[in-house]
């Protein structure tokens, strides 16, 4: 197993991780968190939500399906990870976008403050995007690989999954343009953005301890000495792609 440094790793707050369905994302996640000791933040938090809103859990599964970050699967998070952070957020459950909104970013926002969370999905990634004690990172897979992932694990036929996949994949596309105006398959919204058609879930899960770990040596960094450019030298000489507006226009017509 990859070696790495608690020490070092504990400087950061918080990983928040984008998945394709079916790409193993959920299952990367729940082995981060473990190996870590983190705190994971999921959908299986719906049914603690629903109990303490006083809800029914079909109720909450139902608007879960419409808003994939849904005011009842985060609502209660900080309650989940530190019970003396109780969060009181005046809303029930209603279709009101904007309250639901609100609850889930000052929940997302108190889970990285009280930090070591691992955060799957619920726009965490635009939400804590400023914050640089959080890694980032996305998973995907092709297509063929995660039917073949939601077959396995689900019990569906080929077909039944290929619809799953492409309506889950609808829906979480949909939730960031509509709450972030933000697309999910933007590469800069995150550090790392992993394919598991080839490597393993393991491998990924180290691919993430490592980054994260990396990450949190340059903290200290300042932001101005951050970037591909810094502390190489200027090509010697210009490169094969390089043209000079000069020699454009110098260009025959």
């Amino acid at each position: 197993m990859m070696q790495w440094d608690p020490k070092i790793i504990s400087e950061m707050r918080a990983i928040t991780i984008s998945r394709e369905y079916g790409s193993g994302g959920g299952e990367i996640a729940t082995r981060v968190a473990h190996r870590l000791g983190w705190q994971l933040i999921d959908h299986e938090v719906v049914v603690r939500v629903a109990q303490e809103l006083g809800v029914s859990e079909a109720e909450a599964a139902e608007q879960d399906e419409q808003a994939e970050s849904l005011l009842t699967r985060v609502l209660t998070s900080l309650q989940v990870i530190q019970p003396s952070m109780l969060v009181t957020v005046p809303v029930t459950l209603t279709t009101d976008s904007h309250a639901y909104r609100e609850a889930r970013q000052r929940v997302v926002q108190g889970a990285f403050a009280t930090g070591h969370v691992v955060i799957v999905g619920r726009g965490a990634q635009v939400l804590l995007a400023q914050n640089r004690d959080a890694l980032h990172a996305r998973i995907v897979a092709p297509l063929a690989e995660r039917i073949a992932y939601v077959m396995q694990r689900e019990g569906l036929d080929q077909e039944t999954a290929r619809a799953r996949i492409q309506l889950k994949d609808r829906d979480r596309t949909r939730f960031l343009q509509v709450e972030h105006h933000e697309h999910p398959q933007d590469a800069r919204l995150y550090d790392l953005v992993v394919n598991t058609g080839v490597l393993d879930l393991e491998s990924v899960v180290d691919l993430l301890i490592l980054a994260l770990e990396r990450k949190a040596r340059r903290l200290s960094t300042p932001t101005e000495a951050l970037g591909p450019g810094v502390g190489l030298p200027q090509y010697p000489r210009d490169p094969d792609d390089f043209r000079s507006p000069q020699s454009t226009n110098d260009r025959p017509t």
